[in-house]
């Protein structure tokens, strides 16, 4: 069975509640988690006309808040008594960071919210669950 479960957060509703799954499964099979964070790249360019936040106040205040994040997610799993890391990194697309910590922590299972998004709009903008599906061999357990 799996040994080390990747938990990536987002801090959304959607993302807690897999977090409390992922965990529940940890504690039942013995695993260890590594909860993750993915930070948003700088949105601005050296080419726009207006900039609303300095580089280094953006970078702050994001990984403040994945930090948060992530405490939150080791108090449960200190509460469930389940092993816990933390990691968070830039990307300028989720999926990929949630791939990329996946591997570096030679985590054996990636354990993540379905986002749900239906019709056209799932179509036209697919879903980060659905591009890690579908950019990993890592086993993904989409928990709804």
């Amino acid at each position: 069975m799996f040994q080390h479960i990747l938990l990536p957060t987002d801090g959304s509703e959607l993302s807690k509640k897999a977090i409390n799954g992922g965990l529940e499964l940890a504690k039942a099979i013995g695993a260890r988690i590594t909860a993750y964070v993915c930070l948003e790249e700088y949105p601005y360019t050296p080419f726009s006309e207006i900039v609303v936040e300095a580089p280094q106040a953006f970078k702050d205040r994001i990984e403040n808040q994945a930090k948060l994040y992530l405490k939150e997610v080791e108090s449960l799993a200190t509460a469930a008594g389940v092993t816990f890391d933390a990691d968070m990194s830039t990307f300028a697309v989720p999926y990929l960071g949630i791939i990329d910590a996946a591997e570096r922590h030679g985590c054996d299972v990636i354990f993540m919210a379905s986002h749900g998004r239906r019709g056209l709009s799932g179509l036209l903008l697919g879903s980060e669950t659905q591009k890690v599906l579908t950019h990993t061999d890592i086993p993904v357990i989409v928990y709804r």
